[in-house]
């Protein structure tokens, strides 16, 4: 069958109606969902954008061993697995990072096609000065340049890889998709502290704004998806393929008072505040910003021909779509790849594929390292931020010996409102055996596990 795999950027999964919003406007994927299989407890593994990315073309937990950067060339690539298979492999994303400065991850793909602008280094303030209407905008070119490739190549087998970055931010979708959230918008954009909020002096108005053009950019990219489905349809090969959608990761929007899905400071210790897109560039020093399912939970959706709807239960994790892609194509599944195939437990074969699922920044990142994020922009790391353990009862947030742990009830307290680890130290105990378990399973560097072995 045809497969096509929709990345999207920051799109959490509690603000689509699919996982209970009712508030965000997304009728084309709520749709989508009702007839393809919904994963309720997908997380992230590698954060943020590029270390996910790496998960996805390689069905590894990348984390453990990279940083972000280039696609190391001993890596076994999806693209590279379905173009040796016989499939036209088709790569097509408005990410800006996914092959500049040599990153790579347009390796394996027959073509590749960028869509500019989405970076003010990439000449952003160029691009946007010629908009005229919504189809300028970054996801309608992205999503179009996608239905315009189908229709030259429906007739072959293909494998279309679609990366769209919205609804990252800076969110400036056309206004007719924010008034239905916040009806006395002016056009106002709010770009993100990534700090808290109130220490860096927004507003309650600020962050309303953010929230209505964020939803707004969602509204967006939910049209757009539609069209596609659309174009689907109307080739006549809708039935024939196999559509998987999902986001990397989330943000926060207060929750824990942080405004962002990291926290940073410039050298000059000032706080970004809505100009943090410009500034990147001059290096940024990072500081501790916990992984709560605002960040790491995100919407999974597969839709399989011949497969009838239905909703999943059990953790799974992103680099599990890897895998997953290579069995629905009939492709033998690498040794190579750590992470799991869907298809088991959607079938309900297996009650779960993983003991733990670990959602974290590079296990490289110790205090004073200095590390790439960013286009190859330097960030001292300050401050290590905590990795998410989750086993499905308990949800564990380490980051190396001796600093302060968190543990919540993933049941009954996934708001993550009450930290149980001062209560429960034997339960500390055993999510930190299986998270030091897991690492040695994942071939985890030794310079990058020593710092984690003990509590």
């Amino acid at each position: 069958m045809n497969i096509i795999c929709v990345v999207t950027d920051t799109l959490r999964a509690d603000y689509l109606p699919t996982y209970g919003n009712s508030q965000v406007i997304a009728p084309q994927l709520s749709a989508f969902a009702e007839a393809a299989i919904v994963f309720e407890d997908c997380h992230a593994a590698s954060f943020p954008t590029v270390p996910a990315r790496a998960d996805i073309a390689t069905g590894r937990f990348t984390f453990t061993y990279l940083t972000w950067g280039p696609l190391p060339q001993d890596e076994i690539t999806l693209a590279n697995l379905l173009t040796k298979a016989g499939y036209k492999t088709m790569g097509i994303g408005d990410t800006p990072f996914l092959i500049r400065n040599g990153y790579g991850y347009d390796r394996g793909f027959d073509d590749f096609l960028w869509i500019r602008g989405q970076r003010e280094a990439s000449g952003r303030p160029d691009v946007t000065s010629t908009w005229s209407c919504e189809d300028d905008r970054f996801a309608p070119q992205t999503f179009k340049a996608a239905i315009d490739w189908l229709e030259r190549n429906h007739r072959d087998k293909f494998f279309l890889y679609i990366d769209a970055w919205d609804p990252h931010e800076p969110w400036d979708p056309p206004a007719h998709y924010v008034l239905p959230y916040l009806p006395d918008y002016q056009g106002e954009q709010v770009y993100p502290a990534y700090w808290d909020w109130q220490d860096a002096g927004y507003t309650p108005r600020d962050m309303e704004v953010a929230k209505a053009t964020y939803m707004g950019e969602i509204s967006m990219v939910d049209r757009w998806f539609g069209l596609l489905l659309e174009r689907l349809h109307s080739l006549g090969i809708y039935d024939d393929t196999a559509i998987l959608f999902v986001s990397d990761h989330g943000f926060y929007f207060g929750e824990f008072g942080i405004f962002g899905k990291r926290r940073f400071r410039w050298p000059d210790n000032s706080i970004p505040v809505m100009e943090a897109m410009a500034r990147f560039k001059q290096g940024a020093i990072s500081y501790w910003c916990p992984t709560h399912n605002e960040l790491s939970h995100v919407p999974l959706f597969m839709r399989i021909p011949g497969w009838e709807h239905r909703r999943v239960d059990g953790l799974v994790s992103i680099p599990d779509m890897m895998p997953t892609m290579l069995e629905l194509a009939g492709v033998e599944i690498p040794a190579r790849v750590q992470a799991r195939s869907l298809l088991p437990l959607a079938r309900g074969e297996v009650e779960r594929l993983h003991d733990i699922v670990v959602t974290s920044q590079s296990l490289a990142d110790v205090a004073g390292n200095t590390t790439l994020i960013v286009d190859d922009s330097e960030r001292v790391v300050v401050e290590v931020s905590p990795s998410t353990i989750r086993d499905g009862q308990w949800d564990f947030l380490y980051s190396l010996a001796g600093e302060k742990v968190e543990l919540y009830d993933a049941v009954n307290d996934p708001g993550h409102k009450q930290d149980l680890a001062a209560q429960k130290p034997d339960v500390c105990a055993m999510m930190h055996a299986k998270f030091t378990r897991w690492m040695a399973q994942m071939d985890s560097p030794e310079e990058y596990a020593a710092p984690r072995q003990s509590l």
